[in-house]
């Protein structure tokens, strides 16, 4: 009896070592392992009862994973399709995949194209929804095909070649993914001459504080930059807080205060400016603004500071002005096809002048003015009221009409503008842009390339291209509005513009920093973002629908935070 004790102890020994080394090969967790040691004794327990039955079973066991060991490696070439780079999968002894990344050399029961850990044998797991999104792309291009892998992940096919591919060739739509990106060396050029043309302050601290309240930022921020005791001062590092927030800014906060601050600017509520006749976005001077606030002149001058610190800092402003209002920056002459951006109406009635003959017409060289609901008379030139037009002075009345229309009505205010704008940048850095050019300085790019942001986005904590988690998000994306992907933009990096030359210039609190995607936290969390870093962190979430709901929440509510960001 004592010889058959010691041999089942000696036996059952091998056996749970044989499992602690496995377990140290193959990283099983703590219950894996106990699992292990509590079968291996009800294994040897069972054996002294009854050898024959073990012996059986054991044989039947053998048999079973056996077969579907091979089973398993004959499906082994599909079941790893869409691993990244340097993984492969394998099969282990107890039936279980797992996963090497022979890059790290480190091994992980968690699938890296999914997130999730692979199933124990014959565990019931819960089937994976073999469902497309809820959303509406439109349509995908002649001849391919939608499909939902085994895994999850949507893939496509193109039934013109015969390939699939995992990325959405809807990108390539410049009607749903937004319109390319402008790519233009020379204006990269341009831009790095004036820089070198920008002299550093000297004797200076080594940055500015401005402190605001989110509630009252203009008013703030009016104080703090008129005030300035040297107009130097707005050239040394800006360093912004949020009263009542915890924060350091690295060039998050900084990109935010110029993203609000021009919301308040340039909002038309308070009469500095006004929407163009063509839309609600695209702003001009108000040439009545003194009517609506007797400092007016001031804060003009003070908006051109803001305007001039946005470029100095290379950072950008959240608005987009009409065309002859970047002309008059630049002191070019403004012409009658200017006109049809901002007023349709009013440059067919000029084009119409201009080819016809105006004499029946009864005009003259003076215009209506219309203020408040009063209408007023304004001659072109002396004495315009008693001038008619006709064929032979037609061109010197759209001429006149042009330059009241864009400049007479609004040359103080413009003159304030490019006063405080100077105090930063001269002049004549900026007269080698053309006016197209110098919107994209100040302002960047309105639309927002779907395609050229995937392109040039980054990924960390497990996360990489063909990631379920990160097909969602870019799913997601694209079926947003411009406007949406233009708060996300702002939401990550701090600006809801794009720069220049498109995302591979975006700039982080160390220079050039592209967009990231960093796997963080469980799918009860929201999205956070760190716009110094241009950093999103997203949670694995547990299907499209929740990625979606939790990432427009997130976007909607992301004034103030607390933490380093």
């Amino acid at each position: 009896m004592q010889s058959t004790a010691s041999n089942n102890e000696n036996q059952e020994q091998r056996v749970l070592d044989s499992a602690v080394e496995f377990e140290r090969r193959f990283h099983f967790t703590e219950d894996t392992e106990n699992d292990t040691r509590r079968n291996s004794t009800v294994s040897i327990n069972n054996q002294n009862e009854d050898t024959t039955d073990t012996s059986t079973t054991a044989s039947r066991r053998d048999s079973t994973t056996s077969n579907a060991s091979s089973v398993a490696q004959n499906n082994l070439q599909n079941l790893s399709e869409g691993l990244p780079s340097g993984w492969t999968m394998q099969l282990a002894p107890n039936g279980r995949w797992f996963f090497i990344d022979h890059n790290e050399r480190t091994t992980t029961w968690v699938d890296p194209r999914t997130g999730r850990a692979s199933p124990m044998p014959n565990q019931n797991t819960a089937p994976v929804t073999n469902r497309r999104p809820d959303d509406d792309l439109g349509p995908l291009p002649e001849g391919w095909e939608e499909r939902v892998h085994s895994d999850g992940r949507i893939f496509f096919i193109d039934h013109n070649t015969r390939t699939t591919q995992w990325d959405d060739p809807r990108l390539s739509n410049p009607k749903i993914a937004g319109p390319a990106i402008p790519y233009s060396r020379d204006y990269k050029r341009k831009y790095e001459f004036m820089k070198m043309q920008l002299k550093k302050p000297t004797n200076v601290p080594n940055k500015f504080e401005i402190k605001v309240r989110r509630n009252n930022i203009l008013e703030d921020s009016y104080v703090a930059i008129t005030t300035v005791p040297r107009v130097d001062l707005l050239k040394t590092k800006l360093w912004i807080e949020f009263e009542a927030e915890v924060g350091l800014d690295y060039g998050g906060l900084a990109r935010e205060w110029f993203y609000l601050l021009s919301k308040e600017m340039f909002n038309p509520y308070y009469g500095l400016f006004e929407y163009s006749a063509m839309d609600n976005y695209t702003l001009q001077i108000n040439p009545f603004s003194g009517m609506c606030n007797e400092e007016h002149l001031n804060y003009f001058k003070f908006i051109g500071r803001v305007a001039g610190m946005a470029v100095y800092h290379g950072k950008l402003l959240d608005a987009f002005f009409i065309r002859p209002f970047y002309k008059m920056m630049l002191n070019k002459p403004i012409d009658i096809k200017d006109m049809e951006s901002v007023d349709s109406e009013y440059y067919k009635s000029l084009l119409w002048i201009k080819e016809n003959d105006p004499s029946d017409l009864g005009l003259t060289f003076a215009v209506d003015e219309d203020s408040f609901g009063q209408t007023s008379q304004h001659e072109l030139k002396t004495d315009g009221a008693n001038i008619p037009v006709d064929n032979s002075n037609k061109d010197e009345y759209i001429q006149c009409v042009i330059k009241w229309r864009f400049v007479e009505r609004v040359q103080p205010q413009m003159n304030a503008f490019l006063e405080g704008f100077s105090d930063l940048l001269p002049l004549h850095a900026i007269m080698i842009f053309d006016e197209h050019e110098l919107e994209l300085l100040m302002c960047g790019i309105q639309n927002v390339d779907v395609k050229d942001w995937k392109q040039n986005t980054v990924y960390k904590g497990d996360y990489h291209a063909n990631h379920i988690i990160i097909q969602w998000f870019w799913r997601v994306v694209l079926s947003f509005s411009n406007e949406m992907r233009s708060r996300l933009l702002q939401f990550v990096t701090g600006t809801s513009r794009v720069p220049m030359n498109g995302f591979k210039e975006l700039y982080g609190s160390n220079g050039p920093q592209l967009f990231t995607i960093e796997k963080w936290g469980t799918p009860d969390n929201y999205p956070r973002s760190h716009t110094c870093f241009n950093r999103l962190d997203l949670p694995p979430y547990d299907s499209y629908q929740q990625l979606r709901d939790k990432l427009i929440k997130a976007i909607e509510g992301s004034q103030g935070f607390a933490g380093v960001d």
